[in-house]
């Protein structure tokens, strides 16, 4: 899997709604979801990271970062 293709997902993704690290990595086989989003804004879109908690199984909670759209390049 190459990472065109991971950014595209993403960046297909992020149009329609904000996505965390966790969503990206089991939703869209985005193993590396940070350096996808480093690569989308070098090409000029504007995204930006707010970071949350989420469990991920009973009594079992990460701080991860959660990536949104704020326009297109």
């Amino acid at each position: 899997m190459n990472a065109i293709d991971q950014r595209t997902r993403l960046l297909s993704a992020l149009q329609t709604q904000p996505v965390t690290t966790l969503q990206a990595r089991q939703n869209l086989d985005v193993l590396h979801p940070a350096a996808r989003v480093q690569e989308l804004r070098e090409a000029g879109h504007r995204i930006e990271t707010h970071w949350c908690t989420e469990e991920t199984r009973p009594c079992r909670f990460h701080r991860v970062a959660r990536y949104v759209l704020l326009s297109e390049a």
